[in-house]
Parts: C-alpha cells; structure tokens; sequence
C-alpha cells in the first residue's frame, strides 16, 4: 500500500533487525484515552515525551477511525467528522504503511485498543493482535488485584520475526 509518494513495499520477508525483532512499540488504550501499557523494542529516535507520544498516538487512532466511518461507502447516515463511536461502530481500519513503519490496529468490544508498530514489511498481525488481548483478558481483567483503568504494571515479552508471527509472554 501506498499513501503519497515514495516507493511501493513488496510483500516480501521482512529485513531482519539487529535484534531480530521486526516489533517497534506496542500500545495498550483503554476505551477513555489511557494508556495502560506501552513497551518499545526498536526505537532510535525519541522525539517527544511519552506522556505527549501517547497523546498523539490515541489522536491518530480516533481521527483514522472517524475518517474511515466517514468514507465508508456501504453506510447511508454519516456521522460528522471527529464525533465518538461506540467500539465496532462504523467502517474500521487494520493498519497502515509508511517507508519506515507499518502500525496494525485492533479494537474489541469492549473498546481497548492494542496497537503495534512494526517494520514496513511485516505482514498481518491481526490474528496476534487478537492473541495479545486473550492475554490481557486472561492476566489482567481477570486479576482480583487490578484495578480497572489504571496502567498495568508487568514485565511483557512480545516478538515479532516474521510476517504474521508473534509470541508474547507476561513474565
């Protein structure tokens, strides 16, 4: 895919990193905004602070996902651009691409959002997208002792070596 200029990004192997780890950020939003988990494995440059870095991540999130319901073809009432929807509502994204990064998005009913940034050339990773919130069903909404809306503090292993393939674990 490809938005404006630069080149097209076959859908080959992914180039391998130094670590051999293609995951750049991994995001965790509850339904209001919050950031309740953010991990980085690959990134060289930090620009912003990560209170403003979570800011604008959960900004691009909601203005795609108004603009994507706004030129969805298949719905006759449109919403204006920029007003709330409920989890599920509306024509919804799964990811983009830049030269640099690719950013896979999910967002299940209960409206977390789980969002990794990954090399340009890694596959779809919706499946473990959807594997990464069984994980954070299982060991946190399911945990007596966390507290729902607050950040989830725990040691997260997640890594991502192929198109379509990662493992996660909470140690």
């Amino acid at each position: 895919m490809q938005f404006f200029g630069g080149t097209e990004i076959s859908p080959s192997l992914p180039a391998s990193t130094a670590s051999g780890n293609n995951g750049h950020m991994m995001y965790v939003f509850n339904r209001n905004g919050v950031c309740l988990l953010y991990r980085e494995w690959n990134r060289p440059l930090h620009t912003l602070n990560q209170q403003q870095d979570h800011k604008l991540m959960f900004g691009l999130l909601f203005s795609l996902k108004s603009l994507t319901a706004k030129m969805d073809p298949t719905t006759p009432d449109k919403a204006n651009l920029g007003v709330p929807q409920l989890p599920g509502q509306g024509c919804s994204f799964h990811s983009f691409r830049t030269n640099t990064y690719k950013l896979t998005f999910m967002e299940s009913p209960s409206g977390i959002k789980i969002i990794l940034v990954t090399h340009p050339r890694t596959g779809d990773l919706r499946e473990s997208l959807k594997y990464i919130y069984n994980l954070y069903v299982e060991y946190v909404v399911k945990n007596p002792l966390y507290t729902p809306g607050t950040p989830i503090r725990t040691k997260f292993h997640a890594t991502i070596t192929s198109p379509g393939i990662a493992s996660c674990e909470i140690l």
